[in-house]
């Protein structure tokens, strides 16, 4: 299966936004993809009002495009991540997955909020958008899908549950901040590919934003050895790799770390005395 990462350099226009990605859909369905991975938050990435404004829920005008989009390339399309309204009027960070016939078939809310320090700013996600708590397995081709987005990457826990559950392929949406992305993302994707011998799709942003927002590109396609098989430079671009599931199966067989697992054992640790 020919997969996808679009890597993009999104801003506050919407609509200009969504011109550069349904063109980059377009060429990469062209080329053959036919899984398509975009990076986070991509119709609208600036500032908190920015992206609030520019909230939709799941029946807007979007999502229907973005169906009828992956419809008609007849692609899988893991429409990156948007910021959801529900009906409740609370956001969301939320990843969507469109299957060929154009239905929208499963969808991801971020579980952990980007509230850190960076190169001295301070990020705050939950101030804008509330917390998922729900991991989800999709289905597309041969594989099982793990969804995932950007900041989730560093918690090996959400990968191992997901690949514990039946996931052979990871996507990971994301806009990595520029530091971040020079310092730990290949590691990081590297990382969860490896330890849970699964194919790894990681669509990040790249470039300015608003807001002052700065993202590191770097998009990767890995596989379940942990080889980087594709990676983008740094502009807007997509990225090509062929996912093999019999390459998956051979290495699971060959290095069986997840039939090893022993679940049974890992509780909370004994402390020895000092």
């Amino acid at each position: 299966m020919l997969a996808a990462a679009i890597q993009l350099s999104s801003g506050e226009d919407r609509e200009q936004n969504l011109r550069r990605a349904e063109a980059l859909i377009r060429e990469a369905a062209a080329a053959g993809a036919r899984l398509i991975v975009m990076p986070e938050k991509w119709p609208c990435l600036g500032s908190d009002r920015a992206m609030a404004a520019s909230a939709e829920g799941l029946d807007g005008p979007l999502v229907r495009r973005l169906g009828e989009l992956a419809g008609e390339l007849e692609i899988d399309l893991f429409a990156g991540s948007l910021v959801e309204r529900r009906p409740d009027g609370a956001l969301a960070n939320t990843a969507l997955h469109f299957s060929p016939q154009g239905k929208l078939i499963a969808t991801y809310s971020k579980i952990h909020m980007f509230d850190v320090e960076v190169d001295g700013r301070s990020y705050r996600e939950s101030a804008l958008v509330r917390p998922g708590d729900q991991p989800v397995i999709s289905a597309a081709g041969p594989f099982a899908v793990g969804i995932t987005i950007c900041y989730d990457l560093r918690f090996p826990e959400l990968y191992r549950l997901l690949a514990a559950a039946g996931a052979e392929l990871f996507v990971v949406p994301s806009a990595f901040t520029y530091p971040t992305t020079r310092d730990h993302w290949e590691v990081l994707v590297r990382a969860r590919a490896i330890e849970n011998q699964c194919f790894v799709v990681a669509a990040n942003q790249v470039g300015g934003h608003g807001a002052g927002l700065r993202s590191g590109g770097r998009s990767l396609i890995v596989d379940p050895w942990g080889v980087v098989v594709a990676q983008a430079p740094d502009r807007e671009c997509f990225v090509l790799a062929q996912l093999d599931k019999g390459q998956l199966v051979e290495v699971r067989k060959r290095l069986p770390t997840l039939a090893n697992r022993r679940p049974e054992a890992y509780r909370q640790p004994t402390v020895a005395a000092r």
